[in-house]
């Protein structure tokens, strides 16, 4: 079960945004993630897109859903930062390999984008602070 209490106690950078922030954010994000992830998906089931492309988008969701598990559950920092590095190193794959094919799905994922680069930031700030 998650522990959001352990979270709370951690130390965190002066620019960490408030607890009650995620969520809305997380909201919006998801909504562009299934739209855009969505459309991979179909075009991959229908054999329009190859493994190649769809790889890192399956990716980037996977590693997506096991960073609260990983965070919260495990209360492992040093497994969280590895985890976030992965959520974003797999999206700059995925928005790479997309581009060609469509061009929209790129843009549509710019706010997930800076998200996951600000909260690998910050991840990695609190895992040093936390040391």
């Amino acid at each position: 079960m998650e522990n959001y209490a352990y979270y709370s106690e951690l130390l965190k950078p002066a620019w960490a945004p408030p607890s009650w922030i995620f969520g809305p954010v997380w909201t919006v994000l998801y909504v562009l993630i299934i739209v855009s992830f969505g459309y991979v998906l179909v075009k991959y089931m229908k054999k329009e897109y190859k493994t190649s492309v769809f790889l890192p988008f399956f990716l980037n969701a996977l590693f997506n859903v096991l960073f609260t598990p990983i965070q919260f559950g495990l209360q492992s920092n040093i497994l969280a930062t590895l985890d976030i590095l992965l959520v974003l190193g797999t999206l700059i794959w995925a928005m790479k390999v997309i581009w060609p094919k469509a061009r929209w799905v790129v843009f549509i994922n710019i706010p997930y984008l800076l998200w996951v680069y600000f909260a690998t930031i910050l991840q990695i700030t609190v895992t040093v602070l936390n040391w």
